[in-house]
């Protein structure tokens, strides 16, 4: 036994030298003969050698066993010390995931989460009365599809007898594709990584709402009292909206007839088209310039925001929202500025009535964020997407006040205007908005913390 001893030893003497086991044993090989020559006196078999750690702690019985277990043993050990090895880089890859996906929530609550319409509305104001003498075509054409909303959607007399709304749904946003210099990368797995969450919007006349939205772990708050738009999200904290006060774009897809056909009161009807198969007649709405200036800030400043409406000519509701504002963003080192164009097209679907009123149950929205300027191959592009259905719609709620709408104490001083929402870095690049950077940054260390859950579908069922 002291030559099997021996073997032994130099075996791994031979390993410790950084030979693997298997050519540690071929070396030696004329040891392992004598050892087999002394073993064949004693009556007893040595079972094979195993390669690495026994995961059974014994010699194994059997020939066919023994080597399977050797087999196993060492495939394990292997597995191991690779797994070790990796643990590093698979530890960054998934702090870049996780990091990548937060600034792809973040920006998909920035712009699609609560978005506002374009000018002030009033819908305790009578729509103007449909006239054609000394009126142009094209408004006297739009107001006549408006009256034809009305009535489709329930009538004048009962759309104004709603004093307060509720409605409950679930969304599910995605971001689809980013193209930036020429190169396009896309979600290949977008109903797989979409991230679900609900909302509630609360309405009450006259220019009262509030909302709130949890997607994917976080959640926005957003409301107006009628005299101040605000809006909470976790990495800017509660702020006030720059500009007049205005309707919330959500509820003009299909959840508020009176507040859409206000909206558009000062459209002109532009022409026909059709969408999914459905003849509409097109609503163009321009923000005026005054408007336009008193949401701007700073070096941003907002050049044009048109809304599209398309309504049916089979049913006369409104189908299909096409939203476009451009943004110019001047360089503060006398470099070219830099433009951003936004463009959320809503399909509306769905239709039933609720106590009287038309309500769209469902629809989805794509969003394209364009950023063009500066030199021709620096352009960038993302494109998103989110689908939502209705599941609970309730009027003249008994018991709400105008206390459900008053704004959260802790609202920072001055207003924030919507480009805060652009991505982060290329604000920084364009020297935008310097007197919230320092709050900007400090509220996105914060929001580090908070915990993004998966995504499952992207579908509303």
């Amino acid at each position: 036994m002291d030559k099997k001893q021996g073997f032994f030893s130099a075996l791994r003497e031979e390993v410790a030298r950084g030979l693997s086991p298997a050519r540690a044993r071929r070396r030696s090989a004329s040891n392992a003969a004598e050892v087999a020559a002394a073993l064949r006196g004693c009556g007893e078999a040595l079972a094979p050698l195993m390669e690495g750690p026994d995961p059974d702690g014994g010699g194994g019985g059997g020939e066919y066993g023994a080597r399977g277990v050797r087999r196993e043993g060492w495939g394990q050990w292997v597995r191991g010390q690779l797994q070790l090895a990796r643990a590093p880089a698979d530890a960054q890859a998934a702090s870049a995931a996780g990091a990548a996906r937060r600034n792809d929530l973040r920006l998909l609550l920035g712009v699609m989460g609560a978005p506002l319409a374009p000018v002030h509305v009033c819908a305790a104001e009578p729509l103007p009365h449909l006239s054609i003498k000394d009126t142009p075509i094209e408004t006297s054409s739009a107001q006549y599809i408006l009256q034809q909303y009305l009535a489709a959607s329930g009538g004048q007399k009962l759309l104004s007898s709603v004093r307060n709304a509720y409605a409950m749904g679930k969304v599910r946003m995605v971001a689809t594709e980013f193209e930036t210099g020429g190169r396009v990368v896309r979600n290949r797995m977008a109903a797989q990584r979409a991230e679900p969450g609900r909302f509630v919007l609360w309405q009450m006349a006259p220019e009262m709402w509030y909302i709130e939205l949890a997607v994917g772990g976080s959640k926005v708050h957003a409301g107006c009292n009628g005299k101040l738009v605000w809006r909470h999200t976790p990495w800017l904290g509660a702020h006030a909206a720059k500009g007049p006060v205005r309707p919330l774009r959500r509820a003009l897809q299909g959840l508020d007839p009176l507040t859409a056909a206000s909206m558009f009161a000062g459209a002109r009807c532009i022409g026909e088209r059709k969408v999914n198969g459905e003849d509409c007649f097109i609503l163009k709405l321009c923000a005026d310039p005054e408007t336009l200036r008193a949401r701007s800030e700073g070096l941003a400043e907002i050049i044009r925001h048109v809304l599209f409406g398309y309504f049916s000519q089979k049913t006369g509701l409104l189908v299909h929202i096409e939203d476009s504002h451009l943004t110019r963003i001047q360089s503060t080192t006398g470099g070219d500025a830099v433009y951003w164009e936004t463009t959320i097209n809503s399909f509306i679907e769905d239709y039933r009535p609720v106590e009287g009123i038309m309500i769209a149950h469902s629809g989805r929205s794509a969003v394209t964020l364009f950023r063009f300027g500066e030199t021709a191959m620096s352009h960038t592009k993302t494109r998103m997407e989110e689908a939502w259905s209705i599941e609970e719609v309730a009027f003249n709620v008994p018991g709400l006040s105008m206390d459900c709408f008053i704004p959260p104490t802790d609202i920072k001083s001055g207003s924030v205007s919507e480009t805060v929402e652009l991505p982060h870095g290329e604000k920084s690049k364009a020297g935008l908005l310097p007197c919230h950077r320092a709050k900007v940054a400090a509220l996105e260390k914060a929001d580090d913390n908070v915990a993004w859950s998966g995504a499952l579908q992207l579908g509303c069922k």
